[in-house]
């Protein structure tokens, strides 16, 4: 009998002390990411996942709005917020938006492209590196968003996981500009 309290107890307590450090990452780092708002995002160029050595480069993109994803397959808050982001894909495609999703994983291409079919994602997944997460701060967390404008300007920054209200309300932000004719990239 005590033991079956004590148990209840460590895993209450283990499920308050996993909700603080999800928290955490959620609110931290806001200072830090703010110095990128405001400023041209920095341009790389990825491996497509699943592209036989096709690459994609962020300022191709320019005259779009585009949010970089930044998250990997182990990242729970992630698991949450990709199918929010297939399906604001959907919804702001056709006005300009174009989602694209940096694995930072450290598995094969294999198991990322089989997680990326499970979460039914439809939009660019590319293969991250250090190099790229250090020009975007060193990413503090998973996921990091980074919303970026028509004109290649980061116009904000959310690390951790975000309401779906908010990346939307950021989304908006980033399409303000005027529209220039563009393709949306597809992941299939």
């Amino acid at each position: 009998m005590m033991d079956s309290i004590l148990r209840g107890s460590l895993e209450r307590m283990a499920g308050v002390a996993a909700i603080a450090v999800l928290f955490a990452i959620g609110t931290g780092g806001q200072d830090s990411a703010s110095r990128f708002v405001g400023k041209t995002a920095p341009d790389f160029e990825l491996q497509v996942l699943s592209g036989k050595g096709k690459t994609l480069k962020l300022s191709d993109l320019k005259g779009k709005a585009v949010v970089i994803n930044f998250w990997a397959t182990w990242c729970e808050p992630c698991k949450v917020e990709m199918p929010w982001l297939v399906d604001l894909q959907k919804q702001y495609g056709p006005q300009g938006l174009q989602i694209i999703g940096v694995a930072m994983d450290d598995t094969d291409e294999k198991d990322i492209a089989a997680f990326a079919k499970k979460m039914a994602v439809n939009y660019p997944i590319l293969l991250g590196t250090e190099k790229v997460a250090d020009l975007y701060g060193g990413l503090d967390g998973l996921p990091a968003l980074f919303f970026v404008d028509r004109s290649g300007k980061i116009v904000e920054q959310e690390l951790g996981l975000r309401s779906e209200s908010v990346i939307v309300d950021n989304i908006r932000k980033s399409l303000a500009q005027t529209k220039e004719p563009n393709k949306t990239v597809s992941n299939k």
